[in-house]
């Protein structure tokens, strides 16, 4: 399309405004970042708080233990005598990575139960999930 003005033909321009396409993508990105920490877990557990605690970056296969003694793999409730054999199908156990989360109130003849149905897969390696002291 031309407009002509004083003898001059000008063409008009076809530029893409990005301006919304920011405040979408901006949008968006709140969103995501907000939610995030939200489906990290979904089961509540309250771990105990420790001075040295190292952050988890990928994934890996978590036994959590909450407050009424219920077991659970990677958020799916289990049976404690069934645990050795589902640990076993994920993969060669000398190989695997275990991080064990207990909230603080189970009692330790419990927590002790689930780490050895961990022993009993043939997995050594056994990671327990704690929190940072808050200063």
């Amino acid at each position: 399309m031309a407009f002509s003005s004083g003898g001059r033909t000008r063409s008009s321009l076809a530029e893409i405004n990005i301006t919304p396409l920011v405040d979408v993508v901006l949008v968006l990105l709140l969103i995501f970042m907000l939610t995030a920490p939200v489906l990290q877990s979904g089961i509540e557990v309250a771990v105990p708080q420790t001075r040295t605690v190292n952050q988890l970056t990928d994934e890996r296969t978590v036994v959590t233990i909450d407050h009424e003694q219920r077991v659970y793999l990677q958020d799916k409730p289990v049976n404690l005598a069934e645990l050795p054999s589902l640990l076993r199908s994920k993969g060669d156990p000398s190989k695997k990575v275990i991080y064990l989360r207990a909230d603080q109130k189970v009692p330790f003849g419990a927590f002790a139960s689930v780490m050895d149905a961990v022993k009993q897969a043939g997995i050594t390696n056994i990671s327990i999930v704690t929190r940072p002291i808050e200063k």
